[in-house]
C-alpha cells in the first residue's frame, strides 16, 4: 500500500511495539505530528514541557521497562535539546531511539532557519546516527535504527528525517529489518574452564557486578555463582538490584562513595570476579593499584572495555548472564570460612548508621525504603542526594533504581520519573532530587499534572549545589565559590503552580506524615521540600586519584585532627 514517510513512521512504530511516546512539536516535525494524531488511537503520545525532559522520560521508561524509549523533536533546538538525554543513555547503555526532523533536502546545508546536522551532533554519542533523504529508505533505516540500540551493548540511536520526506509517498510493506544481526561472542569450554579453575583455587574471592549483568537480566545467575564461590558480592551505581541489597553476603557499592566494607575487601581479596562493569574512575581510585593483591576476572559484552581503564589477568568477551550460567555449571560448591567471617567483622566494624536525630537524607531514604516495602522505582538527580540513595535504600532488582550514572546529569531525574510512571504505572515511582538539580528541569512537573501522574518528588533541600560544596569544604579550604542558593526561591509556591500538591518539612515526623499523605495521592505529583543542614556530607570517600583503601570518613577526619593537633603540641613543648 502507498503511505506518505509519516504515515511510515508510525506503522515502522507499530511493528516495533511502540505503545508510548515522548516528545515536543514543531515546524519541521509537523507532518509526522499530524500523523500521530491520526493514529492517536495506537499510541500515548506524552507531551513534556521541553524537549529535554522527552529524553530524559524515553530514557526512564526504558531502564523501568527493558523496552526502547522512543521520543520526537524538531529541527534545531528542539534536535538540540535531546543532546544531554542522548549523552546520558549513551553513557549509561540505554536504548532508545530519538526521531527528529530536518529542513526539506533542497535547503540542507545552506543555513536554512533551525537547520543543524544533528547527525553530526550525535555521532559520537550515539551507536549509530541517521539521516534519510529518501522515503523509500524510511522504513528499513527505522527497523534498523531500532536494532542497532537494542543489540549488543546497548545505547541510543538517532533517525533525522528531512521534511519532505515525512511527506513524499511510497509503497510500504510490513516487514522486518533483514540485514545480518550482530553476533554475540560466547567464550569457548577451554576459557570457561580456566576461569573455573581460577575460582577453584581462590581463598579469598570477591563478586563485582555492574550495570552489564541488569541489562542481560543475570540476577539469578550471580545469586548462584554467589552461593557456590561462598563470596561476598559489591555493585556499582548501575548494578544496584542486581544482587539484592538485603542480602547477608552483599557488603554494597563500590568505590568514591562506597562501603568500607567493600572497599577494604577488594583490596583483601585474591580474585576479584568484574561481571559487567568498566571499572570507571569513580569506582576504582588509583588504577595502577586497584585490587593489586588479586587475580582479575573482567566479563564484558563490548570488547572495547577490556583492559581500557584496569589491565586484567583474564578478560571474557560476552553476554553476562550466558557466561555465568557457564560457570556455574562447571563450578563445585567452594567455602571460604575465614574470609567470610572476615567480611562479617568489617560489616559489624563499618555499619550504615543512620543518625538518631534531625531530619537528614538518610533518614528520609531509609523511612521510604521502609514504607514502600522495598519495592518502589527510585529515581534521583546527581549529587549527594545521589548517593546517599543508593547507599541506603536496599534494592531488591534490577532497575528499581534509575539514575544517570555514567554522565552524572543534573535534572535528569524528573524526567526519567515521568518516563517509568507511564511505563510501570504499576509501581510507586520516587524521585529523590537536590534543590540545585530541582531547578534544572522542574518545568517538567506541569507534564506530570496534565499526565495525572502520581509521582512523589522529594527535595533534598540545603539551599546548596551539596556535592560541590563538599568538595569545596574538603579541598578548597571551604571557599564556597557560586554554590550557596541564597535567592529566597520558594520551591512549593512554583510546583503548586504547576498543579502538585506540596509539603513542607524540617523534622522528621513532619516528613513522615507529609510522605504518608503523598502515598495516598492518585492523580497528580506531590513534591515534598525537606530542608536538612546545608553541612551534611556523603560518606565513606574516597579523595580523586586514591587508593581504596584510604577511604575515610567524618570520624578519620576528626582522628587525623587530633592526632596532628597531638603532634603540633608536643613540637612546641619547652
Amino acid at each position: 500500500m502507498k503511505l506518505n514517510g509519516s504515515q511510515i513512521v508510525m506503522e515502522c512504530l507499530i511493528e516495533q511495539g511502540v505503545d508510548t511516546i515522548f516528545g515536543y512539536p514543531g515546524g519541521a516535525i509537523l507532518n509526522i505530528y499530524d500523523a500521530l494524531y491520526q493514529y492517536g488511537d495506537r499510541f500515548h503520545h506524552v507531551l513534556t514541557s521541553h524537549e529535554q525532559g522527552a529524553s530524559h522520560a524515553a530514557d526512564g521508561y526504558a531502564r523501568a521497562t527493558g523496552k526502547v524509549g522512543v521520543c520526537f523533536a524538531t529541527s534545531g533546538p528542539g534536535a538540540t535539546n535531546l543532546v544531554t538525554g542522548i549523552a546520558t543513555a549513551y553513557m549509561d547503555s540505554i536504548p532508545m531511539v530519538a526521531i527528529t526532523c530536518n529542513v526539506g533536502t533542497a535547503l540542507i546545508g545552506k543555513d536554512s532557519f533551525q537547520e543543524i546536522d544533528i547527525t553530526g551532533v550525535t555521532m559520537p554519542i550515539t551507536k549509530y546516527s541517521f539521516l534519510v533523504e529518501d522515503v523509500k529508505n524510511l522504513a528499513p533505516t527505522i527497523r534498523k535504527a531500532f536494532r542497532i540500540a537494542n543489540e549488543g551493548r546497548k545505547g541510543p540511536v538517532l533517525v533525522d528525517i528531512t521534511k519532505d520526506v515525512t511527506a513524499a509517498e511510497t509503497e510500504y510493506e510490513k516487514g522486518s529489518d533483514d540485514t545480518s544481526r550482530y553476533v554475540i561472542p560466547s567464550p569457548t569450554d577451554e576459557e570457561i574452564e580456566k576461569i573455573t579453575d581460577l575460582i577453584n583455587r581462590s581463598r579469598k574471592p570477591y563478586i563485582f557486578v555492574g550495570g552489564g549483568c541488569a541489562l542481560s537480566g543475570a540476577k539469578d545467575e550471580i545469586r548462584q555463582l554467589s552461593e557456590l564461590m561462598d563470596a561476598p558480592v559489591c555493585d556499582t551505581l548501575m548494578g544496584k538490584g542486581v544482587f539484592s541489597g538485603d542480602h547477608e553476603r552483599y557488603t554494597g557499592m563500590l568505590g568514591m562513595h562506597g562501603t568500607k566494607v567493600s572497599n577494604f575487601g577488594v583490596v583483601d581479596c585474591d580474585l576479584l570476579l568484574a561481571i559487567g562493569v568498566r571499572f570507571s574512575d569513580r569506582v576504582i581510585g588509583d588504577a595502577k593499584k586497584f585490587a593489586s593483591k588479586a587475580k582479575i576476572v573482567h566479563i564484558d559484552l563490548d570488547a572495547a572495555e577490556i583492559n581500557k581503564n584496569v589491565v586484567v589477568d583474564f578478560p571474557m568477551v560476552g553476554d553476562a548472564k550466558e557466561i555465568v550460567s557457564r560457570i556455574v555449571k562447571k563450578l563445585t560448591k567452594q567455602s571460604h570460612p575465614e574470609w567470610m567471617a572476615k567480611i562479617h567483622d568489617f560489616k559489624e566494624k563499618y555499619p550504615k548508621v543512620v543518625a538518631t536525630e534531625g531530619l537528614t537524607c538518610p533518614y528520609i531514604i531509609r523511612h521510604i525504603y521502609e514504607q514502600t516495602n522495598g519495592d518502589a522505582i527510585m529515581c534521583t538527580d546527581v549529587g549527594q542526594h545521589q548517593m546517599w540513595t543508593a547507599q541506603y535504600y536496599l534494592f531488591k532488582e534490577p532497575h528499581q533504581l534509575i539514575t544517570s550514572g555514567g554522565l552524572g546529569t543534573m535534572g535528569y531525574g524528573l524526567g526519567a520519573a515521568i518516563g517509568a510512571k507511564c511505563g510501570r504505572p504499576e509501581k510507586r515511582v520516587i524521585n529523590i532530587t537536590g534543590d540545585g538539580c530541582f531547578r534544572m528541569n522542574m518545568n517538567e512537573l506541569a507534564t506530570a499534572s496534565r499526565e495525572k501522574l502520581p509521582i512523589i518528588e522529594i527535595i533534598i533541600d540545603n539551599r546548596a549545589l551539596g556535592m560541590v560544596r563538599q568538595w569545596q569544604s574538603l579541598y578548597y579550604g571551604g571557599r564556597y565559590s557560586a554554590t550557596v542558593l541564597d535567592d529566597g526561591m520558594d520551591y512549593l509556591k512554583v510546583s503548586q503552580g504547576m498543579g502538585a500538591v506540596t509539603y513542607d518539612v524540617n523534622t522528621r515526623e513532619e516528613f513522615d506524615g507529609a510522605f504518608e499523605k503523598a502515598l495516598k495521592e492518585t492523580q497528580r505529583p506531590v513534591v515534598i521540600d525537606c530542608h536538612i543542614d546545608q553541612d551534611k556530607k556523603v560518606w565513606p570517600m574516597v579523595s580523586p586519584g586514591a587508593t581504596l583503601e584510604e577511604t575515610f570518613d567524618g570520624e578519620d577526619l576528626i582522628e587525623e585532627s587530633k592526632k596532628k593537633a597531638k603532634t603540633y603540641s608536643e613540637s612546641n613543648e619547652i
